[in-house]
């Protein structure tokens, strides 16, 4: 019952929290609440290219140390170049082996070669498992979507459901792609500086890990301060852009009623507030690489003059000075990203938490092991003592018994909230009975397969679902295989063959994505030849003709009667005057079926059923 389902409660999109990128370290982003757990599950998923990582993480070492060795060669060169110099300048010739310093050059550039080839591998094999992954991922959700019950749609926003398949799977590929090689390379840069610095001099290099600790503290300090505003700042963002979804959604109802200056205001107010969070939150990351340079700087300062003095002491050579500083540059960049890949880890976690939760879930219930194949489908259907309810503590619809012949029409009235469109949904097992049995030429549903079952009804329902292709393939949509003159047969039957000769293009214009190039009769017209091409056995009609002009409701109604010849049919009414040839007549009142009978014998009892038909028409008399 699609209107019961209003009061469930709905969750939220996820927001995170995170500041900008490429500056500094990333503020905390959401957290997964089995991290461990999640990872696990996560690295079950890479286990099948267990070999590919391996060569990714071999190629990214090689690559990282034959990059580490660059500067320690460079210091050798550095050191001749500034020997033949010192000589040069006491007076005696310059006496540089500079087939040595070439030869140096000669290795640096073959070792930032083969470095830059290694890393260029690893990084294309990586990019490969990441696709491959996500692509799996995105499979995975696919078909688990269709294993779904509705009860699990009806209870969480389209978007949230979308955003497992694109925002969390995208998140969790650019972590793969970017971050895992980022950790290995990270991870052997700071262990491979830190032995070449301490093979330098260990004096300089305590010197230099004693600035580690002094810049983190002060970035510490900036993360506590700007976190709040962060946190502010996506907040306010998610008011903006709620505002504007509403606004431009329904701007030609906010223009009908003049609401543009309060529109305007509330944008200004939900503006200003955000520029407010915005600027302190951006001016707050923004100091610190600001204040890990000038730490830095003054690292750099005492190390000069530190290698100065042991160089003085003839303790290391001044190319050792020079290599050292290189080194200490490469030590703090990878620290820096370590601590952002943690976390970017953190929010990785949440979004592969999310899609195995998903992918987790409870399914439909299994089909049956041996499922009933109909060569022939009369249109029986039998409704024998159904109860049924959304929740085992609330049954609504209780001990319903029916039988309909082939092709009778069956309506199905209320009032708006009534949950008439529950009987659609158990026909068609979306959802399945508490008790009882439904059964089609005496065979129960649940011994049919669902996509057999749902293969033997055709649906034309109020809202129209159009795709963004051809009219012609929009049609075709009810039978794959039928040829161009059965379609055009259809849309005939259907009274739409008149109107899409009529279009731009015909038959092969193309409906853009939301189908507004037609009315929504015309829409409406075209569903109902698409049902007329598909040839069901048993027909689910929900009239949709109090949005459309006479003219055009008089073709549906024609096109219906043509569609529901010799078809058992159930019509969800909300006009009386157009089931009163009903064979049966199902009176449903909140969520229970309170009156079933013919139009005759309904008036007669002058229920429920009476006093809506009397209201519509306006008169007290049984006719």
């Amino acid at each position: 019952m699609s209107e019961s389902n209003n009061n469930l409660k709905q969750q939220q999109p996820r927001r995170g929290l995170m500041g900008p990128p490429g500056r500094g370290i990333q503020m905390q982003g959401e957290k997964a609440r089995d991290f461990k757990g999640t990872m696990r599950t996560l690295i079950t998923y890479l286990s099948e290219y267990n070999a590919s990582i391996l060569i990714v993480i071999s190629f990214a070492v090689v690559s990282t140390i034959f990059s580490i060795a660059g500067p320690k060669i460079l210091g050798k060169a550095t050191t001749k170049l500034f020997e033949g110099f010192l000589a040069w300048s006491n007076g005696m010739d310059f006496l540089t082996d500079f087939n040595y310093i070439r030869n140096c050059i000669l290795v640096l550039i073959a070792l930032y070669i083969i470095s830059a080839i290694f890393s260029y591998t690893q990084g294309w094999i990586m990019s490969g498992i990441s696709m491959k992954i996500t692509y799996q991922f995105r499979k995975d959700i696919s078909e688990k979507i269709n294993r779904m019950p509705l009860k699990y749609f009806d209870s969480r926003t389209h978007g949230e459901v979308l955003s497992r398949i694109t925002n969390d799977v995208d998140t969790i590929s650019q972590t793969l792609n970017q971050s895992l090689t980022q950790i290995i390379t990270s991870v052997a840069t700071v262990l491979g500086v830190l032995v070449m610095m301490f093979s330098i001099s260990w004096l300089m290099t305590l010197v230099a890990l004693f600035i580690v600790p002094l810049s983190m503290i002060f970035i510490i300090i900036v993360i506590k301060r700007s976190q709040k505003y962060f946190k502010r700042q996506q907040e306010h963002l998610g008011h903006i852009n709620g505002h504007v979804e509403e606004t431009y959604s329904g701007h030609s109802v906010v223009q009908a009623f003049n609401g543009e200056e309060d529109s305007i205001k509330k944008f200004s107010e939900y503006n200003e507030k955000l520029y407010g969070a915005a600027w302190k939150s951006q001016f707050l990351s923004g100091m610190m690489m600001p204040i890990m340079t000038f730490i830095g700087n003054i690292g750099y300062v005492v190390i000069c003059i530190l290698g100065g003095y042991l160089a003085v002491k003839k303790t290391i050579d001044v190319g050792d000075i020079q290599a050292f500083i290189q080194y200490m540059r490469s030590f703090t960049q990878p620290m820096s990203q370590l601590a952002n890949i943690s976390n970017t880890l953190q929010s990785t976690a949440a979004a592969a938490e999310r899609v195995f939760e998903f992918l987790n879930e409870e399914e439909e219930v299994q089909e049956a092991k041996k499922p009933v194949k109909l060569d022939q489908i009369e249109g029986i259907v039998e409704f024998q003592n159904v109860h049924f309810g959304y929740s085992p503590d609330k049954i609504i619809i209780n001990d319903f018994s029916a039988i309909i012949k082939p092709g009778q029409k069956v309506a199905i009235v209320g009032p708006t909230g009534a949950g008439k469109t529950t009987m659609v949904k158990l026909l068609m097992r979306f959802y399945d009975i508490n008790e009882g049995s439904i059964r089609i030429d005496g065979h129960d549903i649940r011994d049919f397969t669902r996509s057999d079952l749902r293969g033997m009804f055709g649906m034309v329902l109020q809202e129209t679902w159009l795709y963004n292709a051809s009219i012609m393939e929009n049609i075709r949509y009810g039978k794959l295989e039928a040829t161009d003159e059965e379609i055009i047969a259809a849309a005939k039957a259907a009274h739409a063959d008149a109107f899409v000769h009529a279009l731009p293009d015909g038959y092969h214009m193309l409906l853009n994505e939301d189908a507004s190039n037609v009315s929504e009769g015309q829409k409406q017209l075209l569903t109902i030849a698409r049902a007329i091409l598909a040839d069901p056995k048993i027909l689910i009609l929900d009239e949709a003709t109090s949005s459309v002009d006479t003219r055009t409701e008089v073709l549906i109604q024609k096109a219906m009667e043509n569609l529901m010849k010799g078809r058992t049919s159930f019509v969800i009414a909300h006009r009386l005057s157009t089931i009163r040839d009903a064979d049966l007549i199902l009176f449903m009142k909140d969520g229970d079926i309170v009156e079933q009978g013919n139009h005759g014998e309904l008036l007669a009892k002058g229920g429920f059923y009476a006093n809506l038909y009397n209201s519509q028409f306006g008169t007290n008399k049984a006719s």
